[in-house]
């Protein structure tokens, strides 16, 4: 058996990466970062690039602790990458950048079946990130994962929009996507078109994933960035949704039918110095099972809701998650469930405990 293995967001958990905050930073301004993070500043120059306090760095590194802890309690293997130095400085023939942090393994990678992809990150930044996984990685091929990095995207100044009328930060020039940009659901894989992720990183995706999958990119949602603060599946027939960006009319397809949480009620956590994540980072959870889910402890609303629907609740705190942009579901990956490979398109809604 391959200790990479995975059909969707919700079959039952055996094996997670779980992120570090050590030496996270913001790093130097670029155009991109600007067009992709920063466009309400007015300018790059206007990026508030440095390490973040040490303050939100431990009690981050304390928060993760107490997850991986719970995780382990609940049978899962836990990895972790290697403590990186982000302000290492490095260049292409078109740009230079130092980088970012390896806090969010969702981001750099998607797992699909044994697939283990490498995406074409959006951002300068965060171009070497996957460094710091390569010992796991490694190991992951040796028992069997079939892993790949997507081309390397250039990434040139005219790749983004830095222009604050312009409808996407980045142009579809090649292929670039964020791996958080993508839920799989089954046979369906769900892709945002967003200021992270282009057509062409929906075309390439299901180029490498075969005709097994159908890569279904959604436009007209959410703009702004991952997909994980505006849907969240949490089983077969049930998703929950951010109630500001989805509606019935642009509900996603492959949800029809299904029972639909229109999360309209999110608690918001705060942030210190600046906000890399809105007040929606609230609602990214990790499905453990289909009916045991890891949520942010001050999401009373959220919880109430999974509780309606059956689906019981750790609660533990991500204190820094809109400061650094990532929830419980941002900061791990999920690299082998128990499960097989089903379609779920227009699924019976769910009713455990629900209506």
């Amino acid at each position: 058996m391959t200790s990479v293995s995975v059909f969707n967001e919700w079959d039952p958990l055996e094996e997670v990466i779980v992120g570090r905050a050590a030496h996270a930073q913001i790093a130097r301004p670029d155009p991109g970062l600007f067009a992709v993070e920063y466009r309400d500043r007015g300018s790059a120059e206007r990026i508030p690039s440095g390490r973040y306090p040490d303050q939100v760095l431990g009690e981050t590194e304390e928060d993760l602790e107490l997850l991986v802890d719970s995780l382990v309690r609940l049978g899962v293997r836990v990895r972790r990458p290697e403590v990186f130095d982000h302000s290492a400085g490095y260049r292409t023939p078109h740009w230079e950048s130092d980088g970012q942090y390896n806090l969010c393994p969702r981001d750099l990678f998607v797992v699909v079946d044994n697939w283990l992809i490498e995406s074409p990150m959006t951002l300068r930044c965060r171009q070497f990130e996957t460094l710091s996984f390569k010992e796991i990685l490694l190991d992951y091929m040796r028992t069997g994962a079939r892993w790949i990095a997507a081309p390397r995207p250039r990434l040139t100044d005219d790749f983004y929009c830095t222009d604050s009328s312009a409808p996407r930060a980045i142009r579809n020039v090649e292929p670039v996507f964020d791996a958080a940009n993508i839920l799989r659901l089954g046979r369906d894989i769900l892709y945002l078109v967003s200021d992270t992720g282009n057509q062409l990183g929906a075309d390439w995706l299901q180029a490498a994933v075969g005709s097994e999958f159908c890569v279904k990119p959604y436009d007209g949602i959410y703009s702004g960035s991952h997909v994980d603060t505006t849907v969240m599946p949490v089983r077969p027939g049930l998703v929950v949704v951010n109630a500001e960006r989805v509606t019935p009319e642009n509900l996603p397809c492959v949800f029809r039918g299904w029972d639909v949480v229109y999360l309209s009620d999110i608690v918001d956590i705060g942030f210190t110095e600046i906000a890399y994540a809105s007040k929606w980072i609230g609602m990214n959870f990790l499905m453990v099972r289909p009916d045991l889910a890891i949520v942010d402890a001050l999401q009373l609303p959220l919880i109430r809701e999974l509780k309606r629907f059956g689906v019981e609740v750790i609660p533990l705190r991500l204190r820094h998650a809109r400061t650094l942009g990532g929830g419980f579901h941002c900061v791990t990956l999920d690299v082998r469930r128990k499960g097989k490979l089903e379609s779920y398109n227009g699924r019976s809604p769910s009713r455990n405990g629900g209506g």
